[in-house]
């Protein structure tokens, strides 16, 4: 039988996890909106970067959509495997419940 703490301990894990989900997730949206804006841009208007404290004037904008495309590929696959990492957890947790409530 799962002791509270055990439950409680799942529950913090959950709500770690549903956070990293909601950020990365927002990340994502982000770089959709980013990629979005940059391919409807005037290709005659200058495209900036932000780096660091400076925002420098992009010469390949191409490169620079395949590098944010990219990135977001990247954040894609990982909010995958965090969502199913959050659903096994939840279903553990949902049995530990179960199983501490028939005691």
């Amino acid at each position: 039988r799962p002791s509270t703490e055990d439950i409680q301990s799942l529950a913090r894990e959950l709500q770690s996890l549903r956070g990293q989900i909601q950020s990365i997730s927002s990340q994502c949206s982000e770089y959709g909106i980013t990629i979005e804006s940059l391919s409807e841009q005037d290709p005659h208007k200058p495209v900036y970067r932000s780096l660091g404290n400076i925002l420098l004037e992009v010469d390949d904008r191409d490169s620079l959509l395949e590098e944010l495309k990219s990135a977001e590929k990247a954040l894609t696959e990982h909010l995958s495997k965090l969502a199913e990492r959050e659903k096994s957890i939840r279903e553990r947790y949902e049995e530990m419940v179960a199983q501490f409530e028939m005691g």
